[in-house]
């Protein structure tokens, strides 16, 4: 059918007008996160050309995910979300975020796209393309403390990045990802840096799939057998060892959007 906002709307669970206001990003931003997965299966085969499409054919990329109910990775997710931003009202933008690694390390500056969008000439960071842990609504750019369902974040200046932090119920701080305050073309990952090419190796090479949904109150995220399930700031880890227990969760974690809005329409207030 193609691209269509009302339509887009509509499986996010948003009644009546949506005007350009920082109470529907939160409520849209939310819900997609709760609504559509993301799922790393698909660069499962692109070996090294992992952002080869972060130019999305809008249509494709919304009959496979908003009507067919695949999950997406961060730019498909990310520029969907955008578009539909953009036929409301809203003014958005690019960014490219390089990823907290395992050994606190950085990935590279164009590791990952998400958005950003002014409300009121305020900015706000804009991401339903991460698999988490992560901000569940849009963060504004400021150092202060802000509180989103039982996790603080803010964001930070170092080494002329900005770095988004978040802590849970523990109180230790992490950093999620670094970004510059740069608007980002999409041009920029067609020409990938040898940095972004080795890491793309690197990621191919491990074999291991990443999927996750938001629900109300947390997230979870399944890294390879790992689940991490984060709720109200509260966390846990597991290593799933039961193939037919890590099937299960893979199906939960990937399960229709028509589904998953069934499933978290009760908390949503709307």
């Amino acid at each position: 059918m193609g691209f269509d906002a009302g339509t887009y709307l509509e499986a996010l669970g948003h009644r009546g007008p949506a005007a350009p206001t920082l109470e529907t990003l939160r409520f849209l931003h939310h819900r997609h996160l709760r609504t559509f997965p993301y799922d790393s299966a698909l660069n499962a085969g692109r070996g090294t050309a992992l952002w080869a499409g972060v130019d999305i054919d809008p249509d494709t990329a919304f009959d496979e995910i908003v009507v067919g109910g695949r999950g997406g990775v961060c730019y498909e997710l990310n520029g969907l979300f955008r578009l539909l931003l953009e036929e409301l009202g809203f003014d958005v933008g690019v960014y490219g975020a390089g990823i907290r690694q395992m050994d606190g390390s950085f990935g590279p500056d164009l590791e990952h796209v998400f958005n950003h969008a002014r409300v009121d000439g305020e900015p706000y960071l804009v991401d339903v393309g991460f698999v988490g842990p992560s901000y569940l609504e849009p963060l504004s750019v400021t150092a202060e403390v802000q509180r989103q369902h039982g996790s603080r974040f803010r964001v930070v200046p170092a080494d002329g990045y900005h770095v988004v932090e978040r802590s849970g119920r523990s109180g230790i701080w992490q950093a999620v990802y670094r970004f510059r305050d740069k608007p980002r073309d999409l041009a920029e990952w067609q020409d990938p840096s040898a940095e972004l090419e080795a890491f793309a190796r690197a990621l191919a090479g491990s074999g291991i799939l990443v999927r996750g949904r938001s629900s109300a109150t947390g997230q979870r995220v399944l890294i390879g057998k790992r689940l991490l399930t984060v709720d109200d700031g509260h966390e846990t880890v597991r290593v799933l060892t039961d193939p037919a227990e890590h099937e299960r969760v893979v199906a939960e974690i990937l399960g229709s959007p028509a589904a998953a809005a069934t499933r978290t329409s009760a908390g949503s207030g709307r």
